[in-house]
């Protein structure tokens, strides 16, 4: 009986590392001036192979095994052998907004992919959406549908959130001169056009250049964070209903000048922003326990974790190895958090982590949808 315990779990233990394995879709990373990196379980290696070129927003998918399929800066999309899909120009993103591109897959099917875009500093174009069957030109793909447009004017955030039955998607967006998020659902029947309208928190308007920031999820997709750019700018972090696609409960972190990334931890219980100060040449990465209490003290909770070498720094972003990844303006190298569950200055922040083998990373990095690999977070407890 004992033996067959000990065979059933290592039978278990297999599976388990099979499954962890298989989720690959977020390996293949595209950004900045011609940079990539490659992640394989705990290791990750620069590449010099992109066509991408971009100041901020980029999306890469790959399959489950971790095998690229296709990346975009929202306005090119590049197949897995990095040349130009057909009809995958002139896509309506651009390089300069934040979250120029956001990919998804059509829930029910493996072929079909959605490329949102969204444009610069709230102008016309606005969010649209474009269609990728992966089972056209031989299998690299083809644009079936492009630029389907949702609305208009629309800021530069842009993310998605699984659906909680674990199959349909939330696509979130934010309103401009308003305080509308906005989230439409994706299913099998395609894109519902008609969004979820949640009007709570800071109202996103004024100057065009205070539609720029990243708005990003929770790694188990029950809370989100905004960075409200501008001289005068704020973090907000919101409560996300991932039944019904509403916003709640804002909680706004004041006074961080050109306030830009935002990024949870994994377990849920941080979140990092980086602000650069008026005018850039102030360069912090700042760290909130979201466990602290109240609004009143997760703001005073706020540490300094890390300031850079570069005037700016921009997005950041959870890798599949668990560390996290801090863009730098037009450098050879990313910063890395290496250990982003930690409080404080434990979470040990390297300006010059991650070498990018001669190639520079600018103020993006991909943008991914929670929920496209397992989550392995928590809800921070927050009221």
């Amino acid at each position: 009986m004992i033996q067959l315990k000990k065979i059933a779990y290592a039978f278990a233990l297999v599976l388990l590392t099979l499954t962890a394995q298989a989720q690959g879709e977020t390996n293949n990373w595209y950004f900045g001036k011609g940079a990539g990196l490659v992640f394989k379980g705990d290791s990750v290696k620069a590449v010099v192979n992109g066509r991408l070129q971009t100041e901020e927003g980029s999306a890469t998918i790959s399959d489950k095994e971790g095998n690229l399929l296709f990346y975009t800066n929202g306005i090119t999309v590049w197949n897995r052998n990095h040349k130009v899909m057909p009809n995958g120009n002139g896509l309506m993103g651009m390089k300069s907004s934040t979250q120029s591109a956001l990919i998804i897959p059509q829930p029910g099917t493996d072929s079909l992919f959605y490329i949102f875009t969204t444009d610069i500093q709230a102008q016309s174009n606005g969010l649209r959406y474009s269609v990728v069957n992966m089972n056209k030109d031989g299998g690299n793909g083809d644009i079936t549908a492009r630029n389907v447009f949702m609305i208009a004017p629309a800021t530069e955030k842009l993310t998605a959130v699984r659906h909680s039955n674990n199959q349909d998607w939330w696509v979130i967006a934010h309103r401009w001169n308003s305080n509308a998020y906005m989230a439409y659902l994706v299913t099998a029947e395609g894109v519902n056009m008609e969004p979820v309208m949640t009007n709570v928190g800071t109202v996103h308007g004024g100057a065009h250049r205070k539609a720029i920031g990243y708005l990003v999820p929770s790694p188990d997709g029950t809370r989100l964070a905004a960075a409200l750019w501008d001289s005068d700018s704020n973090f907000e972090v919101l409560r996300f209903n991932r039944s019904t696609g509403e916003v709640s409960d804002p909680i706004l972190l004041k006074g961080y000048e050109e306030a830009y990334g935002v990024c949870f931890s994994p377990d849920g219980t941080k979140l990092y922003g980086t602000a650069n100060g008026k005018g850039g040449g102030k360069a912090q990465i700042i760290q909130f326990n979201l466990q602290a209490g109240d609004e009143a003290a997760i703001s005073k909770s706020a540490q300094i974790i890390g300031t850079s070498g570069s005037p700016r720094i921009g997005a950041l972003q959870l890798g599949p190895d668990g560390r996290m990844y801090v863009a730098r303006q037009d450098n050879i190298h990313l910063g890395v958090i290496s250990k982003p569950n930690a409080l404080g200055k434990e979470s040990n922040y390297v300006d010059t982590g991650m070498h990018l083998g001669g190639r520079k990373s600018d103020l993006g990095l991909p943008n991914f949808p929670q929920g496209i690999r397992p989550a392995t977070s928590r809800s921070a407890n927050i009221r």
